[in-house]
């Protein structure tokens, strides 16, 4: 099976490469930089007729072709992408520009756990899925290609969204290799690490990842991109690889807030194929997120600070440093710090004991079940096929390396008992009375944490999230700044994270492939 299988990424790229040279050389306006370039940067020089998608796409197809064999970002690049972005040239020809969406012609790359239906294969980057046949594209690319969205490919990801073994390591998955930090060719954390990693690396302008707990704040954080983590239900989870579907939500990872937020405009709102987006689509602001775009986003938020998370070990000098910058000029843009706050039972909520596993365990073996079983075709079914299938070809998916501790874990639950009710009451009863109690206690608009130190609060409530870069260390390993609110809280934070950003312009692009 490896021999046949693991060659497809390469043959669907280069073929891509080989349509590709037959259009000759980029020849779009060599005054225009696409490298960093802002959604707004690209849909002007499509107005100006200085580049059109079809470029664009030609562009990235060489960044993938340069980077991706040393960043193993990108599992799969789309065999349809030139003939996607060929469509959106002609559309372009035919429309008025604002009759577009800011993501009309643009490439978006999504994370290998979210399906769609075309040629691309949706792995959660294991063998086991590979040849699966999806029913329908998830819900967000359904979105996505109504906003007219190219869909570029598949990012790399921690396999099965790291819920597979307590070993592998972040970014790992049998069919996509080890992701890699484009800062430091280290540690890009994850699950979803190669959706950061090729934006962060320009080899794709924005992309999708998803989170459970902290899979899209941390990779955000260490390779230097925003990350947004919207409030679960606001973006619709059905075609998703699932977790918990309590916990898991879908969110743009991109290079800029304003890039992140024009993506969660396409992406947010209800759809059919997933109940909880009725009720969360009240949280959708009329008019959208883009309006929430403020340099003086900042002025007169109440932020709140937790000491506990800023604990850094070892690392204490330079990151207390760094961080107190941090609050400066958060109060230089016109915050309100409200300093020296504390969580109650905070140590049960980011230890093992707060009963979030007992939950999840149970959880994930229900609805991946509930996923295999809608696949249209699928060499597994189950839970317990995919055990399976990794003990038969244990070489190809490492399993002597990594093993399947949370699987045989998952697959040992009986369903939602006493015990697992008990978890989720307790789960409930930390929240409200822990992040929740002390964001209207206090009347805050946020809570500010090292990149994905909060995620744990934010994950158990349901509750948004975003980072924002805000420096790198003497190593040169980015770090971010993370800020959670209450369910629907999204404007406040694009808000907050759009102020701090103006002020700091905190991103720099990795020197990967410079002379």
């Amino acid at each position: 099976m490896a021999a046949q299988s693991f060659p497809i990424y390469i043959s669907m790229l280069l073929g891509l490469l080989a349509i590709l040279s037959s259009y000759g050389s980029c020849s779009f306006d060599t005054n225009f930089s696409i490298e960093e370039a802002t959604l707004k940067d690209l849909q002007l020089a499509f107005y100006q007729n200085k580049l059109t998608s079809t470029q664009l796409v030609e562009f990235y197809l060489e960044q993938v072709r340069r980077f991706n064999p040393i960043l193993n970002g990108i599992i799969e690049v789309n065999p349809d992408a030139l003939n996607q972005a060929s469509q959106a040239d002609l559309e372009r020809k035919r429309s008025s520009p604002r009759s577009l969406s800011p993501l009309h012609g643009i490439p978006v790359l999504v994370k290998d756990n979210i399906a769609t239906k075309d040629q691309l294969n949706t792995t959660a980057g294991s063998f086991a899925l590979l040849g699966s046949i999806v029913p329908r594209d998830a819900g967000v690319v359904t979105k996505l290609r109504k906003a007219g969205a190219i869909i570029f490919g598949k990012a790399s990801l921690s396999e099965w969204s790291d819920f597979r073994s307590y070993e592998q390591p972040n970014g790992w998955s049998a069919r996509g290799g080890q992701g890699k930090n484009p800062y430091t060719m280290g540690e890009p954390c994850g699950s979803s690490s190669g959706s950061a990693i090729s934006v962060a690396a320009n080899m794709v302008t924005v992309s999708l990842g998803t989170e459970t707990d902290g899979s899209i704040l941390c990779p955000s954080t260490l390779n230097s991109v925003v990350g947004i983590k919207p409030t679960v239900g606001l973006t619709s989870r059905a075609g998703v690889v699932p977790i918990s579907l309590r916990q898991d939500t879908v969110g743009p990872i991109c290079r800029t807030v304003a890039d992140a937020a024009y993506v969660l405009d396409a992406i947010a709102g209800p759809d059919r194929y997933d109940n909880s987006t009725i009720e969360a689509s009240k949280y959708v602001p009329k008019g959208g997120y883009g309006q929430f775009l403020k340099e003086d986003g900042l002025k007169g938020k109440r932020i709140g600070i937790v000491r506990k998370l800023y604990d850094f070990g070892h690392d204490d000098v330079f990151y207390i440093g760094a961080f107190e910058k941090v609050f400066k000029t958060l109060k230089q843009g016109g915050a309100i710090l409200v300093d020296n706050l504390t969580i109650n039972s905070f140590h049960v909520i980011t230890g093992s004991s707060s009963g979030e596993w007992t939950a999840v365990l149970a959880e994930f073996k229900i609805s991946i079940n509930v996923y295999l079983k809608q696949l249209v075709a699928s060499p597994i079914r189950s839970l317990s096929d995919a055990i399976e299938f990794n003990r038969k070809n244990s070489k190809l998916e490492k399993l002597k390396e990594y093993g399947q501790e949370l699987f045989l874990e998952a697959e040992a639950t009986k369903g939602i008992g006493g015990a697992e009710k008990a978890a989720l009451a307790r789960l409930a009863k930390l929240s409200k009375e822990g992040f929740e109690r002390l964001m209207i206690k206090n009347k805050l608009d946020a809570i500010a944490a090292p990149g994905r130190l909060i995620s744990h609060f934010l994950a158990i409530g349901g509750f948004p999230g975003v980072s924002v870069p805000a420096g790198y260390n003497p190593q040169g390993l980015p770090f971010g700044i993370g800020f959670g609110g209450l369910k629907g809280f999204e404007p406040r934070l694009i808000e907050i994270a759009y102020g701090f950003e103006h002020l700091t312009m905190g991103r720099k692009s990795p020197s990967l492939g410079r002379h």
